[in-house]
């Protein structure tokens, strides 16, 4: 009797120690955002209608027919005319870029949002324990990371980690590094780069699938510190509740639809196909299936599961009665706030209506896109400036970041807002001008004379 009940008391103890162990190893795995900061270039890289028509009329490859598609595009694009573009390709240098042209760039994002996080958070380069750089079209050596240390004199024994190739969804995919590297590491900071070359990489052919990419994207990024250390919670303004990352690549169709290449004259640009918006939605989807039951409340998936259920019982039987038993997931019901890869009008529509999102939910991906154009990896966080800068956020509110890039990929993630009264404008200084009404750009009443019919029988040089 008394070696049953010894017996007892182990396996108690035991299980007592197992919980306590999980409890505090979940404790110590969290990640807060104690600050970030966002690119914003000078006023003299703005690329207004104006500028644009000048990068435009110096490729002598296009055509009439290249014209009227660019022009659609600019109008339906979305951006507005107080986007950045790259130094060169305003000094009209896109044709030939050099080396220096691209370390200059990501220089200037890079430092300047830099500068500003220490500045701002009073963190000193020396503390930083893990630095991860994401810029997927510029990987030289030594590496933007050891370019980074060098500039700031950081400890030897940092981890630093530089991330090329992952498209527009790379920010969300360093979040998640950071994160898994938490679970290891105790006690350390964390900073975040994410930023694009957009300069070295200007297409100067006439393929309209690789024009796209001229049109949308646009100069920007972003710098954010992260902490697992508790002593810090106090501070932090947002806390990481959970990371899905999605990759399809294995389909042939998704891996080439947002793909770097060269043309058939050689210039080396980037390809957008028709195929993107569905990779996009198959990524979203299977991303959806991992992060739905991690974010919303019984009740919500109980009530889906059931209507699931129910439907597919009758479905063969009565195919209206199976309609009317439907259910959509209702996402507001476990997130406030939507932070929306700023990707282009298109991809925004796409995204608020699968999601039953409101034009107010919608806003601030639309402004940024507007005011900031497609900044690729550090794009979210312009969203999530304005959000603040409107004074949106309050304690205990869940915003959802979607991600989607080249893979094809869907990277998203959950945060919760951790103070009360946040109302840093940052880059928005600009913030009682939005939203704007009127997102009409330019182009249609200054150009719109390319479209007639009489230009048919015109050259045009």
């Amino acid at each position: 009797m008394e070696f049953l009940v010894t017996i007892c008391l182990l396996f108690l103890c035991s299980l007592i120690s197992y919980f306590c162990n999980m409890f505090f190893k979940k404790r110590n795995q969290c990640c807060y955002m104690l600050g970030y900061e966002c690119y914003k270039a000078a006023d003299d890289r703005k690329l207004d209608t104006e500028a644009c028509v000048r990068v435009v009329m110096r490729n002598k490859n296009l055509g009439l027919e290249q014209y009227r598609f660019l022009l659609k595009t600019i109008v339906s694009s979305g951006l507005g005319e107080e986007t950045y573009g790259p130094r060169n390709v305003l000094d009209g240098k896109e044709a030939f870029p050099t080396e220096k042209d691209a370390h200059s760039e990501m220089d200037e994002i890079m430092f300047d949002t830099l500068d500003d996080l220490f500045a701002k958070t009073g963190v000193s380069p020396f503390e930083i324990d893990i630095l991860v750089v994401d810029v997927s079209l510029f990987a030289p050596a030594p590496s933007l990371t050891a370019r980074i240390i060098n500039r700031y004199k950081m400890r030897d024994n940092i981890k630093s980690f530089n991330l090329s190739g992952m498209g527009c969804s790379a920010s969300m995919l360093a979040i998640d590094l950071v994160q898994r590297l938490f679970k290891t590491y105790k006690n350390q900071m964390a900073i975040v780069v994410s930023s694009e070359s957009i300069g070295s990489h200007w297409y100067c052919g006439k393929e309209k699938s690789m024009m796209l990419s001229n049109c949308l994207f646009r100069s920007g990024g972003s710098s954010i510190l992260l902490t697992n250390k508790r002593a810090l919670k106090d501070r932090a303004i947002f806390k990481l509740n959970c990371a899905v990352r999605t990759n399809i690549s294995y389909d042939d169709e998704a891996y080439g639809c947002c793909i770097q290449r060269e043309d058939e004259q050689g210039y080396q640009g980037f390809l957008l196909t028709k195929s993107l918006t569905k990779a996009a939605a198959k990524a979203f989807t299977g991303n959806l299936k991992i992060l739905v039951p991690k974010i919303l409340p019984v009740r919500e998936l109980l009530q889906y599961a059931i209507s699931t259920l129910g439907r597919k019982q009758i479905k063969d039987q009565t195919p209206d009665a199976a309609r009317a038993l439907s259910f959509n997931i209702n996402l507001k019901s476990g997130i406030e706030h939507f932070c929306l890869h700023p990707g282009g009008r298109a991809v925004i529509d796409g995204l608020g209506k699968s999601l039953g999102l409101s034009e107010y939910d919608l806003e601030p991906t639309r402004m940024a896109l507007y005011r900031f154009g497609n900044t690729s990896a550090g794009g979210l966080w312009y969203v999530l400036s304005y959000m603040e800068a409107k004074k949106r956020l309050k304690k205990g509110d869940r915003i959802l970041m979607i991600s989607l890039g080249a893979g094809f990929m869907c990277n998203n993630c959950v945060w919760e807002v951790m103070k009360d009264d946040l109302e840093d404008t940052r880059v928005w200084d600009c913030i009682d001008r939005y939203p704007r009404k009127n997102l009409v750009n330019p182009f249609t009443e200054k150009y719109s004379w390319i479209n007639d019919e009489c230009l048919n029988f015109v050259r045009l040089d």
